[in-house]
């Protein structure tokens, strides 16, 4: 038989551990790799190619969400089930357009998390046909919000990190600021850059101060 092949990310070890534990108990699941921050999940879903991760949405140096994107962009067989705290509308629709297949509450039992994670490998979504009507409409929303303002398509994440651009800070000031790596931060700046359709960061101070004035 083959088995479903899972990677567990979480910034705690313990949870981890835990997850790790509870999973490998069930025959047709392998527990392949397991990952505490973006970086590492993102290299570690690279290198073992599981079938389904099992990804935290708050990571000490980004978003769960954020790795999410990354690793289905490079290989979108791997399917991402969102596991958080509590729930969020608008984590759930950041989820949902960086091509989640489900987001479950870290209450969620144990055999609830094995029924969805056997339900994403099968290609099935754990998505209520209510939620994603709701995305569809915030989609065509955004749509048009980003036709009256560019800065509607960045992400809170991206917001913050512009403002810092345009204060000038470098990319190490911003990494230390925001808690991230220095690379992780080169890559949203870069992420920033395309999104407003600039080639210098100097552009986007520019951009930003331009705004200013319009501000209420």
């Amino acid at each position: 038989m083959t088995k479903t092949r899972i990677m567990i990310v979480d910034d705690h070890e313990v949870v981890r551990e835990g997850l790790r534990s509870l999973l490998n108990r069930h025959e047709s699941f392998s527990v392949v790799a397991d990952a505490a921050n973006v970086e590492h999940a993102v290299a570690e879903a690279a290198r073992t190619q599981p079938d389904v991760i099992v990804m935290d949405v708050r990571l000490p140096d980004g978003s769960g969400i954020e790795a999410c994107r990354e690793i289905r962009q490079v290989r979108p067989e791997t399917k991402v089930i969102m596991l958080t705290s509590y729930a969020d509308e608008d984590a759930v629709f950041a989820s949902i357009l960086a091509g989640a297949a489900g987001y479950l509450l870290k209450q969620t039992r144990g055999n609830q998390l094995a029924e969805a994670i056997e339900a994403v490998a099968r290609g099935e979504s754990l998505l209520d046909p209510a939620v994603t009507q709701k995305v569809m409409d915030r989609v065509r929303m955004s749509g048009k919000r980003a036709q009256d303002d560019p800065l509607a398509e960045l992400t809170e994440q991206e917001h913050k990190i512009l403002t810092l651009i345009a204060e000038g800070k470098t990319n190490k000031e911003i990494a230390e600021e925001v808690f991230l790596s220095d690379k992780t931060v080169k890559n949203y700046v870069s992420n920033i850059l395309s999104k407003l359709n600039l080639r210098r960061r100097s552009e986007a101070a520019a951009f930003i101060a331009r705004r200013e004035p319009h501000r209420e």
